[in-house]
């Protein structure tokens, strides 16, 4: 099981109501959560831990998650609200506004923190749940009892304007990612993080990552390991909006991982140039069906061409 922990919430999306007004409707959302959707309905088993409200909303992620195959089972339930985000599109591209204060998410407790048995595998890690207290503080924990014999995976998806202690959350993010075995960032990511982004790149491999895997959007994505630079261009596709796009594109990625049987320490750390293009082929694969369709809706398994290690294994 992939387990991806970190943030939750709900996407209140713009609608246009045809007369000029304009409202917005719920949709299920989060980073970490959107890329645990992307792995169930990718086939991929899958687990999900943050904590979830009892309130409507909260019922509606949790029917989310199962409805796309997502375990639910160890998120601690409480009363407290959901987080929302309000999401502006400006030329495609999403702009947040959260809501999320006293949360059944942001105050998780490390007393809560699930025991990982051996069914864990992977722990994919990210997202808003990083930047406040005290989750931010028990997702490091929690990464740090499973980070030693697990595959681990983080993507910040840096909210800017979501930061009100740059000072800790960059020491969190710099002991997480020197901690994890794959650190995907976007070009905003980088440009949040370091004005000297090859740099940057360059010193990470050097703390711990074996991969860091960069989008460029409309450029495609590049995969960096301490020998090279392996680049692919984006699929062809209409683009609706970019919501969940980044998080599809991690789903892809681990999902190839699996099926290349590499989703583990040595594994990933033992990658092949070839491997490594094959990941980064799915990826970019699944996040082109993401953004050709409105809000978080990554596609399922028949959306989507027969994955390149199938094909490799029937040629056999």
């Amino acid at each position: 099981m992939i387990l991806c922990c970190g943030d939750v919430l709900i996407d209140m999306l713009p609608v246009d109501l045809g007369d000029g007004r304009r409202t917005f409707a719920p949709h299920a959302g989060g980073a970490v959560f959107n890329t645990a959707i992307a792995l169930g309905r990718l086939g991929v088993e899958t687990g999900f831990f943050n904590g979830l409200s009892t309130d409507l909303f909260g019922k509606m992620l949790a029917d989310e998650l199962k409805a796309s195959g997502v375990d639910h089972s160890l998120c601690p339930r409480s009363g407290r609200p959901t987080t929302l985000a309000f999401v502006t599109l400006e030329d495609g591209h999403a702009h947040y506004h959260f809501y999320d204060e006293a949360t059944a998410s942001r105050l998780l407790e490390s007393a809560e923190l699930p025991v990982l048995d051996g069914n864990v595998r992977a722990l994919f890690f990210g997202g808003i749940s990083l930047v406040v207290e005290p989750s931010g503080s028990a997702f490091e924990k929690l990464m740090a009892r499973g980070s030693a014999t697990r595959l681990v995976m983080i993507d910040p998806n840096i909210r800017p304007d979501f930061v009100t202690d740059e000072t800790a959350y960059r020491a969190r993010l710099t002991r997480m990612m020197a901690g994890a075995d794959i650190v995907k960032l976007s070009e905003e990511d980088l440009d949040w993080l370091s004005p000297d982004a090859d740099a940057f790149i360059a010193e990470l491999l050097v703390t711990g990552p074996a991969i860091v895997l960069v989008t460029h959007g409309a450029r495609g994505a590049t995969g960096h390991t301490a020998s090279e630079a392996i680049s692919v261009s984006p699929r062809p596709t209409t683009i609706v909006d970019t919501v969940g796009a980044g998080d599809a594109f991690n789903a892809g990625f681990l999902e190839a991982l699996e099926g290349l049987g590499r989703l583990d320490k040595a594994g990933t750390r033992s990658m092949s140039a070839g491997d490594l293009r094959i990941c980064l082929d799915r990826a970019a694969e699944v996040a082109a069906v993401a953004v050709s369709r409105p809000g978080a809706n990554p596609p399922w398994a028949p959306d989507i061409s027969e994955p390149a290690w199938q094909r490799l294994a029937a040629r056999a």
